[in-house]
């Protein structure tokens, strides 16, 4: 399955680097598995499956796809407007998917605002939504966890990464409570009882999550007894109805009274700018989407690059068709045949290919001084994603890669660089483990390593040594 020839002739000039072990008997049956390094700069196949052009579930390493699109098409100097207008008696907001903006900065606009003199708005205020169309969440995203916030919907009015805060308590009446903070504009429900962990696994029995348009959640199920409140994070299901209730608060504390109400669009004739706010610029966004895997700035970039590229409103089916156009025009990397459906890697629709992976790779290694990608990238054991994953927190592997991880159902993938001992990138790799189903067993005896921690501890041990062993110079 594997092609170790380049390996061989690697291995007569680094005769202390031993033939790499291939890991992929650590996974369960029916896995399947492709995975790829290569050294940089003689493009030399040190490991290599014979599947590099079947395709995967890329998740979250689809973000360096669209990363590398952003700064091709965006560049460093993009960030995204919120504009805060006057026409007429109506104030318009004008959003542009800046998936940045929080309360605190609304009302900065909304203070700017009052600044001017204004302590009445004798109309409406507008809620512009119109820098995207479309669905909100793409097609694929499974329904199942589109009330978690990793799953908020990107929308053109986001506000607070369209994620509210909560917490479950248990009680000793085997019941559960639950808190809200007063200022988040949501209603929280409980019918979950409160169960010992030997109820729990009796009854197979664990908490869900149920959400509404209205933002409306209800918990139901079980949760087993705590001493301390477990943590909730909901994805905002109406950002629009979100940022409603959010203004209509903002303005009693500025004491500027609405005599209108507030709609969603725009008015027909334009307005003055009162005040704009400015997110941070292109890298600053992209650090934070790739250290932190963050999905709705992956899916809001997506929809702002069909947006730019097409001079129409962004959406999902225009900006994955943007983002493969970009990648051909500027690189000559042809995706247009990966099935695509969003940026962000969350849809399970999505296909990759890992030697299309590896050309976006080189690519981003080739012209690192003009993008300064890799350096937004995490670093194995060290920060971000990568920085408690158990197969990348130990020497030799910690600080030794720098990677983009993705994991969705059955899928663990991992994309990035090995470093030579100088520290710098001196191979690529990918991994795509897809169909990863390992048999739950339950064991009193000691805790047991879950395969794919066994393959990955294996699989980046190679990486290194690999990397190492090729000369600096």
């Amino acid at each position: 399955m594997f092609n170790h020839l380049k390996l061989f002739s690697l291995l007569i000039v680094f005769p202390t680097l031993a033939l790499a072990y291939t890991p992929i008997d650590e996974l369960p049956l029916g896995s399947r598995a492709a995975i790829k390094i290569e050294a940089l700069k003689s493009q030399s196949n040190l490991e290599q499956s014979n599947n590099q052009n079947q395709l995967f579930p890329p998740a979250s390493t689809l973000k360096l796809v669209t990363a590398l699109a952003a700064k091709l098409e965006l560049g460093d100097e993009f960030n995204f407007e919120t504009k805060l207008e006057k026409s007429g008696d109506d104030v318009i907001v004008r959003f542009s998917g800046d998936p940045t903006l929080t309360t605190q900065d609304l009302k900065q606009l909304l203070s700017e605002l009052h600044k001017t003199g204004t302590t009445k708005i004798n109309g409406d205020i507008w809620l512009d939504n119109s820098a995207f169309t479309g669905y909100d969440r793409a097609v694929g995203w499974p329904w199942d966890i589109l009330g978690v916030c990793y799953s908020a919907p990107a929308s053109a009015i986001s506000l607070d990464g369209n994620c509210v805060q909560a917490s479950i308590y248990t009680q000793d009446n085997g019941k559960t409570r639950v808190y809200v903070p007063e200022h988040q504009p949501i209603y929280v429900t409980t019918t979950a009882n409160s169960v010992s962990d030997i109820e729990q696994e009796s009854t197979q029995c664990d908490l869900e999550l149920l959400s509404s348009p209205d933002n409306h959640y209800q918990l139901q199920g079980c949760l087993q007894h705590r001493t301390q409140p477990l943590p909730l994070k909901f994805a905002v299901q109406d950002p629009a109805l979100y940022t409603q209730r959010i203004i209509h608060t903002l303005l009693s504390q500025l004491n500027i009274t609405l005599t209108g109400t507030i709609k969603l669009g725009s008015p027909t004739t334009s307005g003055v700018v009162v005040a704009t706010h400015h997110s941070e610029n292109l890298p600053q966004l992209l650090k934070t989407m790739l250290t932190k895997s963050d999905n709705l700035i992956a899916d809001n970039l997506t929809k702002t690059l069909g947006a730019k590229f097409f001079i129409q409103p962004g959406s999902f089916a225009n900006g994955v068709k943007a983002i493969k156009q970009i990648l051909f025009s500027h690189t000559g990397i042809d995706i247009e045949h990966m099935p695509m459906a969003d940026g962000s890697g969350l849809s399970r629709n999505n296909r990759f290919s890992s030697q299309n992976m590896a050309a976006v790779l080189r690519y981003i290694w080739r012209h690192d001084q003009q993008l300064g990608l890799i350096a937004l990238m995490p670093t194995a054991g060290t920060d971000g994603t990568l920085k408690y994953r158990r197969s990348m927190r130990n020497n030799p592997v910690k600080g030794k890669l720098i990677a983009k991880s993705g994991s969705v159902y059955g899928s663990y993938n991992m994309a990035g660089f090995g470093l030579d001992n100088s520290g710098q990138p001196s191979t690529l790799f990918v991994q795509f483990v897809a169909d990863y189903h390992p048999v739950k067993v339950k064991s009193d005896d000691q805790p047991t390593t879950a395969p794919i921690t066994r393959f990955e501890t294996l699989f980046y041990k190679d990486i290194v040594d690999f990397s190492q062993a090729i000369p600096s110079k």
